[in-house]
């Protein structure tokens, strides 16, 4: 039996529908992205709770000549699925498939990449400007953002250029009341205040110069539509205030709304998660940093915990739980979480600032201005460091050893495993003179028994792991496990030696002296990018010391590496195990 949704390939299909068919196809694409997200995973709770929203910004404007910007774009499917995208839409974050972020490369309809929060408002106030400067006048520019996201310091810098303008500009606001987890801050509060009318007389929006309308319910179609409309021809900076629910149609995603962000494989008819087939193993790295933090924190009243908006994901929600009033969510604000966290260093604290490696990228002048500049002992634990998989280039950490490295007063560690992240993080809040950033991957560990007594790890040492005559594998980073595997399956084994330098900054300048001297091949290997990052200070040294040595570098290359498993993209950037053990059989 043929469905509305079977019939539309583009908005132009989609206008063909009458305004009273409209919730029929709602119906329709809720259960196209759950029939597909339940099994091919992916970000299923923001999706569904702007079903509606979707269809009617489509059905009112004319995309793409007006243009459309989905801040983050964990929001996007039922976009994508209804401009043109629909038939590959099973492909969604799968190596060659498409994106699971808006991006520009694959639709006209995807007017601006997204995939980190808060950057819609200022995109569109430019496409909007520079649509006046061409004479553009009729031209839409739409930007849905959410509540978490519009409480960020950008976000917040758009608005306030914004209402000094007259661009041709729609704010949608997407309120929810939760981004991965739920929002937080005086903002979320107002905005709360706002649905239940109880707020202050004076719109805080209207304030920055926005013709404010709403709220207005985000799933009924007709009231969208009509809202839509009208704001066609409102001139100047308008902002909708539309309150929806995540996670909307399917029970349990309403119901858990942050395990429904992105739940993995799921029935689809009732939308129990359905449990991955594996014997208990080693533990993710997010949560050892977690249970540890709790661990040390129990002992040390001096240390808090600070996430800019990843509790569930960085796994601070620990902390939070049992000593909340030392572990702090800050929302989407990363440079604040920073400088914060440096104020608190001042002071004596002992801060641990947990933030993605990817997000980190978006505080680079505190983390240096604020905190290295002073020269402040910040412990920045850096979450999804390397390759991460099927989220993509807006979400690989693989920048952080280069942008890091050049750095004065850092000092830069990469453990190798669970434990060394345990001892790692137990000699930094035994008290540094300078700032720290300890990076570990997404995913799990190795070490099924890795909650032992935490000792305290000389700053700047590496380790030998097994001594060679030949090749000296140098590894910086659970990498290093790799390594070691490679070298038990190879028959060369006695002519390779590994070494574990789990601190980029300072590197081990003694040791890293004899494995120059003694091996006539040096190999290092990292999941970061080749340039700049620890193959690039080795390099650096040799020359320094006038050594000349055939030194080759196995890290991530001078590209954006896309979205696919972890195994497809290291072999995608020449660091999985068959290319290492092919370049090892050439050389011996």
């Amino acid at each position: 039996m043929d469905t509305f949704l079977d019939h539309i390939n583009s908005p132009a299909d989609l206008k063909k529908l009458s305004v009273h068919q409209l919730p029929a196809l709602a119906k329709e694409l809720r259960t196209f992205i759950i029939d597909i997200v339940a099994t091919k995973e992916g970000h299923l709770g923001a999706s569904l709770g702007v079903v509606e929203l979707t269809i009617a910004l489509h059905y009112t404007f004319n995309t793409p000549e007006d243009q459309l910007i989905w801040d983050v774009g964990h929001q996007a499917y039922g976009h994508k699925i209804l401009t043109g995208r629909k038939e590959i839409f099973e492909t969604n974050r799968q190596l060659n498939g498409i994106s699971g972020f808006p991006k520009r490369e694959e639709s006209s309809y995807d007017a601006f990449g997204t995939g980190h929060s808060s950057t819609s408002i200022s995109a569109v106030l430019g496409m909007a400007l520079a649509a006046q400067i061409q004479g553009k006048r009729e031209q839409q520019h739409i930007a849905v953002i959410g509540d978490a996201s519009i409480a960020s310091g950008m976000a917040f810098e758009g608005l306030n250029h914004l209402g000094v303008t007259d661009a041709n500009v729609l704010i949608v606001l997407n309120d929810n009341a939760i981004g991965i987890d739920p929002s937080v801050g005086a903002l979320k509060k107002y905005l709360t205040n706002v649905k239940k009318r109880v707020a202050k007389d004076e719109n805080i929006f209207e304030c920055l110069n926005l013709n404010y309308s709403g709220p207005i319910d985000g799933h009924d179609l007709q009231a969208l539509i009509t809202e839509l409309n009208q704001l066609k021809s409102v001139p100047g900076p308008k902002l909708l205030h539309v309150i929806t629910t995540k996670g909307k149609g399917l029970q349990k995603a309403e119901e858990n709304q942050v395990v429904y962000h992105a739940p993995g494989k799921f029935d689809k008819n009732t939308g129990e998660l359905i449990p991955k087939a594996m014997k208990p193993g080693p533990p993710k790295y997010q949560d050892v940093f977690g249970h540890t933090l709790v661990e040390l924190a129990n002992d040390n009243e001096k240390i808090v915990g600070i996430t800019p908006a990843m509790p569930t994901g960085s796994s601070l929600k620990y902390m939070m739980e049992k000593i909340p009033d030392r572990a702090f969510d800050v929302g989407i604000a990363e440079q604040h979480a920073v400088t914060m966290a440096a104020g608190m260093a001042t002071q004596g604290l002992v801060p641990f600032c947990n933030v993605y490696s990817t997000f980190l990228q978006r505080a680079y002048d505190q983390l240096i201005h604020d905190v290295a500049l002073q020269n402040l002992p910040v412990i920045f634990c850096l979450d999804r460091a390397g390759i991460v998989g099927q989220d993509g280039p807006t979400h690989h950490g693989v920048f952080d050893i280069a942008y890091l490295r050049c750095i004065p007063n850092l000092i830069i560690c990469a453990p190798m495993n669970e434990i060394q992240l345990r001892n790692i993080m137990y000699t930094a809040q035994l008290g540094l003179q300078k700032p720290i950033a300890i990076r570990y991957p997404r995913g799990k560990g190795r070490l099924e028994h890795w909650k032992r007594p935490m000792v305290k790890m000389e700053i700047g040492t590496s380790f030998e792991l097994k001594k060679g005559n030949k090749i000296a594998l140098l590894s910086t980073g659970p990498v290093g496990n790799t390594i070691t595997d490679i070298i038990e399956e190879i028959d060369s084994k006695d002519m390779i030696g590994h070494y574990n330098f789990p601190f980029v900054k300072p590197l081990d300048q003694k040791r890293l002296a004899h494995l120059l001297a003694s091996y006539e091949h040096i190999i290092t290997i990292e999941d970061g990018s080749s340039i700049g990052g620890f193959g690039s200070a080795v390099v650096e040294f040799a020359n320094e010391n006038d050594i000349t040595k055939n030194i080759k570098i196995f890290g991530v290359p001078d590209e954006f590496i896309p979205h696919g498993t972890v195994e497809e993209l290291y072999k995608l950037a020449g660091i999985d195990k068959q290319t290492i053990k092919e370049y090892l059989a050439y050389i011996t």
